[in-house]
């Protein structure tokens, strides 16, 4: 309750603010418009729209507040005193003063109500900062941030001072439209309602605090966006429900990045549209990484209902169209530039991201629909992984090359830098160093694998069992640990990925130079067949495994479920901040 009275509160400051100091706005941009100015007096709907507006901000912070008679009327009064300023049209230093007071009393009185009942505002307080060191110590820094931008409602203010801002100078502008054009019907024709859309557009973004509130818009809509795509793909996954957070903070930081709010008003418009293309592909990317994991859940599970399927794949088609019909507008409209190059850029990357998805989601299906062991499987999702993150790579350095040269030639600021700094260790540094320990992991594993003896033909024929880990038969071959436990090599060389141990007795599996001279193999239930080997020289029969399984390539590999998370918490900040680094280029 008493929050949402300051909220009632905040934004009547707010739109007196704007009302009784930038009401000139209108008329100059009413003139560009349509040609004819009309002076604010001549314009009373405008007046009557701020009082009444005011008059219910005002009763409702009273009723919220329950304040006594006598204190509501002056509360009342004191919010209409700047909107008498201006009908009166006061001096501008005047309308400042009286901006200030009315504001200074609200705030007054605020606390005097907190003052009054200072025993829950303790209490309240207390509440607070215990929840606040909660969730530090529990969830982290990122986390607590989100929710106390949640709790103090402030892009609840934000949002509603946009709108209603928004609101009435479209009511301004229809009024001095039908004025000019004389008539009485609200059907207007194209051409004026586009040119009202681009006023209210531009007067949208025209200072820091106008930029906050568009901000607090795109965050509800991507918001509801992004709970509307995980409802269609069946997503139930709490850290996909961010794009209401990443696609504001993205939005503000390209528009300080890029002055927005100081550029004169037909630089404003194309440069809006141009930061709104790079926020596109941004949460396109982010899209992207919602869905992924959705299809590979699918596929893996080896789920059959089309019906399951069919929203997802859907999604994915679309990831694919939508960058390059945004692709192909762009280069029919614009000259190639550095902006239109970071774009295109961006539309290419995640075109190849739904390719390397779709591709390893094919794979999974026909492995799915064999249902027979196919070892082959991790080393062919493995090349098309690691193709796309070669790939994704090579971007991000050619794109923190173009960030260099925009910033060196064309445009340099301090906040561009440290976006070339985040997208240079994000999306270079730490991909690099992280591809390469996926790497050197899967050529450790594959060095253990080919280090343990292997069984084939007969002597697997009489070890009746089958392997600990996926549960299938021995058909080719067996790999034999220390501890005398057999596994198939690639169900082992998974588990390696994880951890150096059996999976049936936690014994160490690497077996260096002193390898264990088995006489017996013993199977997993204890069974034990004769070696047929044993009078064998053991280095020959250890060369003899390592040629046998070079089948396994010895390349580098990257784990799937790595490589799914990577994308899922990298990919928009590649994105992001690759996006924030190249915006402004021409």
């Amino acid at each position: 309750m008493y929050s949402s009275a300051f909220l009632l509160a905040a934004t009547s400051v707010l739109v007196n603010y704007y009302a009784a100091l930038h009401i000139d706005f209108y008329g100059a941009y009413n003139t560009s418009a349509f040609g004819i100015e009309l002076l604010p007096q001549k314009g009373p709907s405008l007046w009557m729209a701020l009082i009444v507006l005011q008059l219910t901000f005002g009763i409702g912070y009273i009723t919220l507040l329950q304040i006594h008679s006598i204190y509501s009327q002056l509360i009342v009064l004191d919010l209409l005193v700047p909107i008498i300023g201006l009908i009166t049209e006061l001096p501008l230093h005047i309308r400042e003063t009286l901006v200030f007071t009315s504001s200074l009393i609200l705030i007054l009185n605020t606390i005097l109500v907190l003052a009054v009942k200072l025993r829950w505002f303790y209490y309240s307080t207390r509440y607070v900062y215990l929840l606040v060191r909660h969730m530090y110590r529990i969830y982290g820094l990122q986390l607590l941030m989100e929710d106390t931008w949640k709790r103090i409602r402030f892009p609840d203010i934000l949002r509603v001072f946009w709108l209603t801002r928004i609101t009435a100078q479209a009511t301004v502008l229809m009024y001095i439209l039908r004025m000019a054009n004389e008539t009485e019907s609200f059907l207007i024709s194209w051409d004026d309602f586009w040119d009202i859309i681009c006023n209210l557009i531009i007067s949208g973004c025209d200072s820091t605090l106008t930029v906050l509130g568009m901000s607090a818009v795109i965050s509800s809509v991507a918001h509801y966006l992004g709970l509307g795509i995980l409802a269609f793909i069946g997503s139930t996954e709490e850290d996909d429900r961010r794009l209401g957070f990443v696609a504001p903070v993205l939005f503000f930081i390209l528009a300080l990045q890029t002055g927005l709010s100081g550029l004169r008003p037909e630089e404003r418009l194309i440069r809006l549209s141009r930061n709104m293309c790079l926020l596109l592909t941004a949460v396109l990317h982010f899209i992207h990484g919602m869905t992924d994991p959705v299809l590979m859940s699918l596929s893996a599970s080896h789920v059959s209902s089309f019906r399951r399927h069919f929203p997802v794949l859907f999604v994915s088609a679309c990831l694919f169209i939508l960058p390059v019909l945004l692709s192909y507008v762009l280069w029919h409209h614009y000259a190639l530039n550095t902006w239109l190059f970071a774009v295109t850029a961006f539309c290419v990357e995640l075109c190849l991201k739904v390719i390397v998805s779709l591709t390893v989601y094919t794979l999974f299906m026909i492995d799915g629909y064999y249902n027979v062991l196919w070892e082959k499987l991790d080393d062919y999702v493995y090349y098309v992984r690691s193709t796309g993150n070669i790939i994704e790579f090579i971007f991000g350095v050619v794109m923190f090359g173009n960030g260099a040269y925009t910033m060196m030639f064309e445009s340099g600021s301090k906040i561009r830098a440290c976006m070339m700094f985040l997208h240079a260790y994000f999306n270079i540094y730490l991909q690099a160093k992280n591809g390469w320990k996926t790497f050197m992991n899967r050529r450790t594993a594959v060095k253990k694998i080919n280090s343990l003896p292997e069984v084939k033909g007969s002597r697997l024929q009489e070890i009746d069992d089958v392997c600990a880990i996926c549960y299938h038969e021995f058909t080719t071959s067996a790999r034999i640990t220390p501890c005398n436990h057999y596994f198939h090599a690639l169900c082992l060389r998974k588990w390696l990925y994880i951890q150096d141990t059996c999976p049936m007795c936690h014994q160490k599996v690497y077996i260096e130079d002193d390898v264990k001279n088995d006489s017996n193999v013993s199977n997993n239930n204890g069974f034990i067949a004769p070696n047929e080997n044993e009078n064998e020289n053991p280095e020959e029969v250890r060369e003899d495994a390592a040629e046998s399984d070079r089948e396994l390539n010895e390349n580098d590999s990257t784990d799937c479920d790595d490589d799914v998370q990577r994308e899922r918490n990298g990919g928009i900040q590649h994105t992001g901040a690759a996006a924030e680094e190249f915006n402004d280029t021409n």
